[in-house]
Order: structure tokens, then sequence, then C-alpha cells
């Protein structure tokens, strides 16, 4: 394609030119809406990030540097969109800003990567002892409390607590640091309600 190279490509939107910008959103578009999920985990507010993107990309065009990556400047403009709209929607509270420091985190180190973590996550948790994984995704995926998962597995809290520290430890212990921090986005926040 002539506008793989991101120097010609910049170059041109910096020009102006609607087929670079058509191209830009057919690359990236699909991605940039699947990133921006993982971090609002609404569908219509993740696409509608991506689109407040492209407008910007457009209006800025004549200020986008052909010397970085297109793509860093894509992934990083769509997740200052999210802090944006997230930090005039919601006061920031401990939790939160946890949770803002996690993201972070992964925007800078392996956001291009994002759905491969995920996919591991996601295969370590199918390896957990399966008492132990039934209790972590009843928590963590249908969003039981402690006492429901107890009542409902007929169990004590202390049952419970124990199969979930264990499954973060095997978690931790398996996917290392970096890792940790997408269990953190995946499973550990939940917004409080303003």
């Amino acid at each position: 394609m002539e506008f793989e190279k991101d120097f010609f490509l910049a170059k041109r939107l910096n020009q102006g030119d609607t087929k670079a910008y058509d191209f830009l959103m057919n690359s990236f578009y699909q991605n940039l809406c699947a990133y921006a999920y993982t971090l609002s985990k609404d569908h219509g507010k993740a696409e509608d990030i991506v689109q407040n993107v492209f407008v910007k990309i457009w209006i800025d065009r004549k200020r986008i540097n052909p010397e970085f990556s297109i793509k860093n400047y894509l992934y990083k403009s769509v997740y200052n969109e999210f802090i944006d709209q997230y930090r005039k929607n919601k006061p920031v509270i401990y939790l939160e800003k946890k949770y803002l420091e996690a993201i972070d985190l992964v925007n800078e180190n392996e956001y291009e990567n994002i759905d491969e973590l995920m996919k591991l996550v996601n295969v370590e948790i199918e390896k957990l002892p399966k008492k132990c994984k039934r209790i972590f995704l009843l928590n963590k995926k249908e969003g039981l409390t402690h006492i429901e998962i107890s009542e409902y597995l007929g169990v004590s809290i202390k049952t419970v607590e124990g199969h979930m520290t264990r499954a973060f430890k095997i978690l931790g212990d398996k996917l290392g640091t970096k890792m940790k921090t997408i269990l953190f986005l995946l499973f550990d926040f939940k917004p409080k309600p303003v």
C-alpha cells in the first residue's frame, strides 16, 4: 500500500489528503475501538472515543509529526481522549487513580499487544483448579459478592476468600508483573456510582 510508511502517511495527512485519512481510518478504526473498549468497558463510549480521536486528527492534521509512529500516536490519542472524558464524568478517588495508573502502565508498555495479553490471562484462568476457577469467575465475571457465592455454593465465606486469594496468587505467579496490571484492569476495577 502506498500509505504504509508512517513518514509518507503523516506528510499526506499534513497536506489534507483525504485518501490518506481514509486509509488511516480503514487500517486502525476497529483495533482502536477494541482498545478503547478495554478502557471504557462500554462499546458505545469506545466508538465515541475513537470517532472523537479521528475528528481531532483531521482538525489537527498539520501538527502530526512525521518523525513519530502513527500507530503509537493513535493509541496515545485514544488513551488521552478516554482520560479526558473520564475526568469530566467522575471524581477521581483512590481506586480510580490506581485504575488510571494501571491503564497508563499498559498504554506505555504493552498496548499494541493488549488482545494477546488478555488471551493469555484467560488461558491461565482456564488452568486454575476447578473449584478455584469457578469461584473466581463467579466473583470477577458474574459480579457475585463473597457472601452470595458462599450461599450459592453452600460453602463458608472463608472458603470463598481462600479460593480467591489462591486464584490471584496462582495468576500473579504465572503471569508476572505486567500481567498483574491486566488482571487489575480486567477484574479488580468496579467504578463507584457518582
